[in-house]
């Protein structure tokens, strides 16, 4: 193709969908490449089973795991990626996360930035996003805003710029009793748009298909809704969807890439932009050329984009030169709760509240390590139980339990381990074309039994990526568990007193990558990073990385707004001192 760009950013999710949304906004001519396609709206949305269960809006992709066992990752490819179906919690992390922690399970390291030079992008973020949340009555301390509900919130610049949404009764009930035996909760800052003043204009309808459904109304503040979709109809803007891109090609010299080669499956569906000479058909392999390129493809695919780059000058892989890409793979030590008590529960939506008592330390003086935080599942269906229940136990029982249900995530810091790691191995054909959910055709009810898989995708040979994973810090992981269940018992919020197990514990399988992240830890010294404080390679002059990958630790809060705030500072960073 004979257009040249100023910049290439692959992959539409919480990083790259924000980059480019700063620059296009900033007049740049760029193109956006993402290997799904749009996301339908269609009833299944909102359906259980297909979610869940079908897993209809995950990938085809066989992966391998450190045994070499099959892999079948919950993966999104989609515009707007992981933030189609992720629950919209967005969190800072806190000041301390930036520095070196000491857990049980090891040292949380330094990041080369700090929460300061990050926080007026988590300001910004928080705008784009239309983040609701509530620092509470806490006076303001110079240049801004604590938190009276939480200690561990850092500083603000800035109120949250839209108010926290309400806990419903059976919520609110607990709440109330946590509180009387000491615990502070928080209001959970939440990208939802929702307008609790005025329900009649309020986009969110505050349904129970929210926490890992993708939105049918689209109030769920995601990159594609609230970034590409922005952006689509600029002149200096071109999107290619059903567009893989296969490898980064370098100049000759081996300091800088040049293009990149891109498989476009179906029609590689171009939006925006002038239209192409010669549309690229299916199958076909194009490439283009910019002057800047950012990898967004997530931690793992962003890692494994960079090995199978990998040429004479580059023999380990693109930006490799540490051996540290695909290495300390992160993502979190996590488990749903669920607490069981005679007390009903008719809440629709429950993911109001949380608290990071445990965040810092544990309430115990003899175990001096930091153990996590504790937030509600934003939706729960008796469905979800069917894997973790009883052999035997009948529908009808679990539909019942479900009424005297509360659904818990609990989160742990994973920390880095040269180990866990992601690598590729040389498969031929390097990719197959899979059929996933699409824009064109007619989107059929949940009962139907049919499917409407009208895009074609292109993935990754079966078996082609590898993800070895190794558990630690699982001791602290457990400490919280059990804490939040004396809190619960304490309460008077869970008990025994039901057939059944009072608690179904889901251990978070490895497929379960949403909070993925390291992979391209920032660093400033080059042999023990990919990436410097800018995200760009320490070995080629014009590839950065913005996504989670570029994560020195994982934190225990959700890592959504860290990326879209580390996007827009990117962004400001390419602007004033490398396009502009």
């Amino acid at each position: 193709m004979s257009t040249h760009y100023d910049a290439i950013v692959i992959g539409t999710g919480a990083g790259g969908g924000t980059l480019a949304l700063q620059l296009a906004q900033a007049g740049k001519h760029i193109l956006i490449l993402e290997r799904g396609p749009f996301m339908p709206q269609e009833k299944l949305n909102w359906d259980t089973q297909a979610v869940f269960l079908d897993n209809r809006y995950h990938t085809k992709e066989t992966w391998q795991d450190k045994d070499g066992k099959d892999l079948h990752p919950q993966q999104a490819y989609f515009v707007g990626g992981q933030t189609k179906v992720y629950g919209a919690a967005m969190f800072r992390m806190r000041a301390e996360d930036f520095g070196v922690i000491q857990h049980q399970g090891g040292i949380s390291p330094a990041w080369p930035i700090s929460y300061a030079d990050l926080e007026p992008y988590y300001t910004r973020a928080e705008e784009l996003f239309h983040v609701h949340g509530n620092l509470g009555t806490a006076p303001s301390i110079p240049g801004g805003f604590g938190s009276s509900f939480d200690p561990t919130e850092p500083f603000h610049s800035k109120q949250y710029p839209f108010p926290a949404l309400s806990n419903e009764p059976r919520m609110q009930s607990i709440e109330d009793d946590v509180r009387k035996i000491g615990i502070n909760t928080f209001p959970i800052p939440l990208g939802l748009k929702r307008n609790e003043a005025d329900p009649l204009r309020s986009q969110c309808v505050r349904c129970d298909t929210c926490d890992g459904y993708p939105c049918l109304v689209h109030a769920k503040s995601d990159a594609d809704i609230n970034c590409i979709r922005q952006v689509l109809d600029l002149p200096n803007v071109t999107l290619m969807t059903n567009s893989r891109v296969m490898r980064l090609i370098t100049n000759a010299t081996g300091t800088a890439v040049a293009a990149v080669e891109v498989l476009h499956s179906g029609s590689g569906k171009q939006y925006g932009g002038a239209a192409m000479e010669s549309p690229a058909a299916s199958g076909s392999i194009a490439t283009y050329t910019a002057d800047f390129f950012a990898v967004c493809a997530g931690a793992v695919n962003s890692a494994v984009l960079l090995l199978a780059s990998a040429n004479d000058k580059h023999p380990r892989g693109l930006a490799n030169s540490s051996d540290q890409v695909g290495r300390n793979f992160m993502y979190h030590q996590a488990d749903a709760l669920l607490a069981l008590s005679p007390k009903t529960n008719q809440d629709s939506y429950t993911k109001t509240w949380g608290t990071n008592d445990f965040y810092l330390k544990d309430s115990d003086p003899a175990y001096p390590f930091p153990l996590g935080q504790v937030q509600p599942v934003g939706s729960f269906h008796y469905e979800m139980m069917k894997g973790d229940a009883p052999p035997l136990t009948p529908g009808f029982v679990l539909e019942g339990m479900k009424h005297h249900a509360v659904p818990w995530w609990l989160t742990t810091e994973d920390l880095p381990d040269p180990e866990n790691r992601v690598t590729l191995h040389n498969t031929t054909p390097l990719s197959v074309e899979s059929a996933q959910p699409g824009l064109a055709g007619a989107h059929p009810s949940g009962d139907t039994g049919r499917t409407n898989q009208s895009e074609p995708v292109n993935d990754n040979a079966p078996r082609r990526i590898q993800l070895s994973y190794t558990p630690n810090n699982v001791e602290s992981f457990d400490r919280l568990k059990d804490r939040w269940v004396d809190v619960l018992k304490k309460a008077g919020h869970a008990t025994t007193h039901i057939p059944l197990h009072a608690y179904f514990k889901k251990r978070i399988p490895l497929e379960g990558v949403g909070h993925q992240n390291g992979t391209c830890r920032m660093g400033n010294d080059p042999a023990t990073s990919v990436l410097d404080a800018h995200c760009k390679a320490h070995d080629l002059d014009n590839l950065y990385v913005v996504d989670a990958s570029c994560f020195v630790s994982a934190s225990a809060v959700n890592p959504s707004l860290t990326i879209i705030a580390n996007a827009i500072r990117i962004a400001d960073h390419l602007l004033h001192e490398r396009i502009g």
